[in-house]
């Protein structure tokens, strides 16, 4: 197994494989990290206190990296995605499978993971593609409490070969055949986390934040479908599941912007303070530009692009929205 991305979560995935005795690649973008990285035996940053097991070792050449390897997970965020796997792709061996884990859209066209990998190595056979997705919060799956996921590709071996590789008594894998449906599961709810953080920053109540994820998750269900998803993908893991856990965790990045924003903070402010990425402030622009080109509207997602880029206060989401003019709830 190969890592691409020492990532949270990226990390996170090559210590539970690695755990399991199977020999992992983690590669860093620098040297210098690599280094880092090999002398703490641990990723001090992102994992502090977890110790890397033996089989795993971390490199930085893309060659050694992935010699040989039949499973390359690309771990990292979005917007560096398109330039990672340029990096890897020559080194790519022909008969594995690649495995993404990252939950966000590419701008400016709103393309998700597969579709950018497809661009980029489009002589890798497409079956051999995958994608992961599910309320997999890395603070709780690395400490080694019950998780469950999804992994998504067209063909079936492919599936089944991510699930032996990382498949362990906490860590539970299901699978499916909807790529389209669990990526945009995985991206679009960090949208409906931002505004579950406002809902939880505002103390609306539980009444309120109830309504605004279900609504939530009917949006990014409508958008998912309309791309070529299947509805049952946005009831399962990737849909359902993760809304759950990304709107009501404290581990999530995606609610503590919103949560910080209700608060009247800055939006650069939190991000400096975080120190990581939220993926729903790019997501949500991606999604309105797929929502106007499939023509579906898209309330939340609209409000939460006026909060992040055009000033609009926080405190105005929940009005603004239960003033919409009456109609059926389907």
């Amino acid at each position: 197994v190969a890592v691409v991305g020492a990532t949270t979560w990226g990390t996170t995935l090559a210590v539970l494989a690695a755990r399991d005795g199977a020999p992992v690649r983690l590669l860093c973008r620098t040297s210098d990290e690599a280094d880092a990285l090999r002398r703490a035996g641990e990723h001090s940053r992102r994992l502090p206190g977890v110790p890397f097991p033996e089989t795993l070792s971390v490199e930085h050449g893309p060659a050694k990296a992935l010699s040989d390897t039949n499973l390359v997970i690309v771990a990292v965020p979005s917007d560096r995605f398109r330039q990672n796997v340029g990096r890897i792709a020559k080194y790519v061996p022909k008969e594995a499978v690649i495995l993404s884990v990252t939950k966000g859209l590419e701008l400016p066209a709103g393309l998700r993971m597969s579709e950018v990998w497809s661009q980029e190595m489009p002589q890798h056979p497409p079956g051999r593609f995958s994608v992961l997705s599910g309320p997999n919060l890395a603070g709780e799956v690395i400490a080694g409490k019950p998780a469950v996921t999804v992994v998504a590709a067209s063909a079936e071996t492919s599936r089944s070969l991510v699930q032996e590789a990382l498949m362990s008594p906490a860590f539970r894998i299901y699978t499916s055949d909807d790529v389209v449906g669990v990526e945009m599961g995985g991206a679009l709810k960090n949208i409906i986390a931002l505004a579950a953080g406002i809902a939880d920053g505002m103390e609306v109540g539980d009444n309120a934040k109830a309504a605004l994820v279900t609504r939530g998750l009917n949006e990014i269900g409508r958008l998912g479908i309309a791309a070529g998803a299947q509805l049952m993908t946005f009831a399962g893991l990737a849909g359902l599941g993760d809304v759950m856990a990304t709107c009501s965790s404290p581990l999530s990045r995606n609610r503590r912007v919103g949560e910080e924003l209700a608060r009247g903070r800055q939006l650069p402010d939190i991000l400096t303070d975080m120190g990581a990425v939220a993926e729903g402030i790019n997501t949500t622009v991606a999604a309105l530009e797929i929502a106007e080109r499939l023509d579906v509207d898209m309330p939340i997602t609209r409000l939460m692009s006026q909060v992040l880029f055009e000033g609009l206060p926080a405190a105005e989401c929940i009005p603004t929205l239960m003033e919409r003019p009456p109609r059926s709830e389907w």
